[in-house]
Formats: C-alpha cells, sequence, structure tokens
C-alpha cells in the first residue's frame, strides 16, 4: 500500500510541472506581439522568446538526459526550477529598462528566454519518461503522458487569457512591462513547486551505471523508430506553437500593414492585440478537449492508430484553413470574454481561423502517442532517449522563424501554414511507416 500511495504521489507530481511547463513556454508568442512593437522587428525577430525557449533544448535536452541518469529524476527537477526562476527574473529584468539600448534589453530578453528554457527541457526530460515507466510503457503509458497533456493544455489556455487582458491593444507605449504579473505567476509557481517536490518521496527507477553516457547515447540511436521519431518532434513542434501563432499575427496586423510603430508589416485582419490572443486561446482550449479525449481513449487505441488518425485530420484542417482565409473570405462569428475589461466579445473573422483552431484537437495527442512510439521497448536507453528526445524541440526555434519569414518573403500570413503542412505529412509517414520497431534488434535486458 505504500509503494502504491508513492506511485500516485509521483503520478501527481508529474503532471503538475506538465502544466507547468505549458504556462511558461506559452509566454512566448503573446509576448511576440509586444517585443515586435516595442523593438520595432518584424514577425520572425519577435519569435526571439520561442527562439531562445527552443534553443535551449538543443543545448540542454542530451545534458539533461545525462543529468537525470547521474542524480535521477527528483534532484533533476528540483534543479530545473531554480533555473526556471532565474530565467524568469532576467525576462522580467529586461522589461525595466534599465539601460536605454534598445539592442541591450532585446538580447537580456532573448537570454532570460534561453535560461527559462533550458527549464522547460529539463522538467520535460523528467515528466515524459516518468509518466510512461510510472504506467508501465504501452499503451498506459501513454494514458498517463495525456492526462499530463490535459493539465498542460489547462496552463497554456490559463495564460493565453492571462496574457490577452495584460496586452489589450497595441499602442507605441506598449512595453514589456505590461506582462510584469504573468511573469511572477509563473516564479510563484516554480517556488512552490519546488516545496512540495522537495518534500515529496518519489520512487523512480534504477539509472544505468555500467555504461558511459557516450556508450548510452550511440545505444539509443542504433534504433530507427526512436531517430526517426526524434525527426518528428522537430517538425511536430512547428504544428503546434505555429498554428497559434501565426493566427495571433495574422488577426493582430493592421488590415493596411502599418503598425502602432509606424513601422510595415503584412496586412492582416485589424483586430486587437488583446483579443486576437483570447481568440487563439480557442485553438489550446481545442487541444485540452483533445487531451480529455485522447486521456480517456489511450489506454484502449494504439499509438500509432492516434498519430495517423490525427495527422491525415490536420493536413485537412490547414488546407481547408488555407483555402478560408483573406478579405474575400466566409466570416464567422467568435464568441468569448475579454477578460481585461470583463465584456462578452463577438468579432468577426474568417472562416479559416475556425478550421485553424480545430488542429488543437490533432496536435493534443501527437507528442505523448510520438514520444510514446520513440522509445516503445528502449529499456536502459530510455533516459538518455528522452534527453536527444527533447534536444529536437529546438525545431520550434528553427520553425517558428522560418514561417515567418516565408510568410514574409511571400507577402501573406497564410504562407506560414504551407509548412506546416510539410510537416504533417512527415509525422504521417512517421505514424505509418516510420515508428515500426524491429524486435529482434531491441536490446536485452
Amino acid at each position: 500500500m505504500s509503494t502504491q500511495k508513492k506511485q500516485w504521489a509521483a503520478i501527481i507530481i508529474m503532471i503538475a510541472l506538465f502544466g507547468m511547463i505549458a504556462f511558461v513556454t506559452n509566454l512566448c508568442s503573446p509576448m511576440a506581439l509586444i517585443l515586435k512593437n516595442q523593438f520595432g522587428i518584424p514577425d520572425s525577430l519577435a519569435q526571439i522568446g520561442n527562439i531562445g525557449n527552443f534553443a535551449a533544448y538543443l543545448l540542454m535536452g542530451i545534458p539533461s538526459g545525462m543529468l537525470i541518469s547521474k542524480i535521477g529524476y527528483k534532484k533533476t527537477a528540483l534543479l530545473a526550477l531554480v533555473v526556471g526562476i532565474i530565467g524568469i527574473l532576467i525576462q522580467w529584468i529586461s522589461g525595466l529598462a534599465l539601460v536605454e539600448s534598445n539592442t541591450a534589453n532585446f538580447i537580456i530578453y532573448l537570454i532570460g528566454a534561453l535560461v527559462a528554457g533550458c527549464t522547460m527541457c529539463m522538467l520535460n526530460c523528467v515528466v515524459n519518461p516518468m509518466l510512461n515507466l510510472l504506467g508501465g510503457g504501452g499503451n498506459k503509458g501513454n494514458q498517463y503522458i495525456q492526462i499530463g497533456g490535459v493539465f498542460n493544455s489547462t496552463c497554456a489556455v490559463a495564460i493565453y487569457i492571462i496574457m490577452g487582458a495584460l496586452i489589450g491593444e497595441i499602442t507605441k507605449e506598449t512595453q514589456i512591462a505590461a506582462a510584469t504579473p504573468a511573469l511572477f505567476i509563473a516564479i510563484a509557481i516554480f517556488a512552490i513547486a519546488f516545496i512540495i517536490i522537495a518534500f515529496t518521496k518519489i520512487e523512480e527507477p534504477e539509472q544505468e551505471k555500467t555504461e558511459s553516457q557516450v556508450a548510452l547515447i550511440k545505444g539509443a540511436c542504433k534504433y530507427r523508430h526512436f531517430v526517426l521519431g526524434a525527426i518528428a518532434i522537430f517538425l511536430y513542434m512547428g504544428i503546434e506553437v505555429g498554428v497559434p501563432t501565426t493566427m495571433i499575427n495574422y488577426l493582430s496586423a493592421p488590415t493596411d500593414g502599418i503598425l502602432p510603430n509606424g513601422n510595415t508589416g503584412l496586412s492582416g485582419a485589424g483586430i486587437a492585440a488583446g483579443v486576437a490572443t483570447l481568440i487563439a486561446a480557442v485553438y489550446w482550449i481545442m487541444m485540452l478537449i483533445g487531451r480529455f479525449v485522447g486521456a480517456s481513449i489511450a489506454g484502449k487505441v494504439s499509438s500509432r492508430a492516434l498519430v495517423t488518425t490525427v495527422s491525415i485530420l490536420c493536413i485537412i484542417l490547414v488546407a481547408l484553413g488555407m483555402a478560408n482565409m483573406g478579405t474575400n473570405a466566409p466570416k464567422v462569428t467568435v464568441l468569448g470574454i475579454n477578460w481585461a475589461t470583463l465584456t462578452v466579445i463577438h468579432p468577426e473573422v474568417p472562416m479559416g481561423v475556425f478550421f485553424f483552431s480545430v488542429v488543437g484537437l490533432c496536435t493534443s495527442v501527437m507528442w505523448g502517442a510520438i514520444f510514446n512510439l520513440a522509445v516503445e521497448g528502449l529499456g536502459k536507453y530510455t533516459a538518455i532517449a528522452a534527453g536527444i528526445f527533447m534536444t529536437m524541440v529546438f525545431g520550434c526555434a528553427v520553425l517558428m522563424p522560418f514561417e515567418a519569414w516565408f510568410a514574409e518573403t511571400v507577402g501573406s500570413y497564410v504562407a506560414a501554414y504551407a509548412v506546416i503542412i510539410v510537416c504533417a505529412i512527415y509525422i504521417l509517414f512517421y505514424a505509418l511507416i516510420g515508428s515500426r520497431v524491429n524486435k529482434d534488434k531491441l536490446p536485452k535486458e
């Protein structure tokens, strides 16, 4: 009975950490609207928060796996929380404008995003394999990851609502300091989580000590289904973050393309930035719904079947969204609440926004199911494989500015979604072919 209680305590802690990851990570896209205005930069450079946050995965992915192998999951999580508090404080300091140079403040914000991203990477390396292991792997392990995903999406919706209320309407005076309450909420969450985890006893799997870390990395990379799964996660990040971020950029862009600071950008729907952020939150609500459904069926439906189905649906929805954007596209009314003024809002947006929002149902189960497929049967290589897997999350740091650059080059936000379709096609390939496991080559325990 005691062991069972310890296992449930560990499961609850891991699910809570899943939510924290989303809260901090999803600060980046709404913050891009502020950075774009404050520093007078294009959409591609305004993704500096996402670039810093996710580039950290390239730096910390493999080291995080090594750290877990050396000091265990709990101590790695505690260290990550301390690093996270430091990263958020650095971002906050960049908004104080202690130096007059915009370039210096821009660099300070990037450093803060990079440090915070290291925390997200370390926590991801903890929660994904732990939930998979606590569930016993297979469909049950995937189900636990999907439950964690539910809380992850809940926190993502929460930060979009908070940021929408804080941003309101972008003006020449809008600065990073406007997001101060959200940043301090994140710091408080980290501090509380540190205290809880420090006093919670967590049973951990015994770490492999007989092989060097380099040998473990080489061992994990020998398995084709894992390597192709890591590539799938690289591209998945361009879908999960790219869909709502491009949506925010389009909705908040002036119809004539003239920004409040006088710069010229791409034309959009001309909706107030705060309202645009609230509309984009619908995407995360769709992810929340999808993860509720995924958590309830993941124990019965194979990960391969889930990824196959949602990747096909994703391709169809994005294509429909692209076909229904622009000034001449059919319009739909979006109902919601402006939390800044506590009033009901009902803006009209192109029907394509509806299709893009529904993509959240597809991305909701992709992460957990791809991870489950990629580490299937890796045994002693699981911890280090999680580190390699997390390294590939830096795909967001590559794909987000690339999608924005591609849209700027073509001259339309819709163009960014063509990149997203390509990413979804590869994930479909992985589900159908790339994830097949050669059981004869799996490590012998």
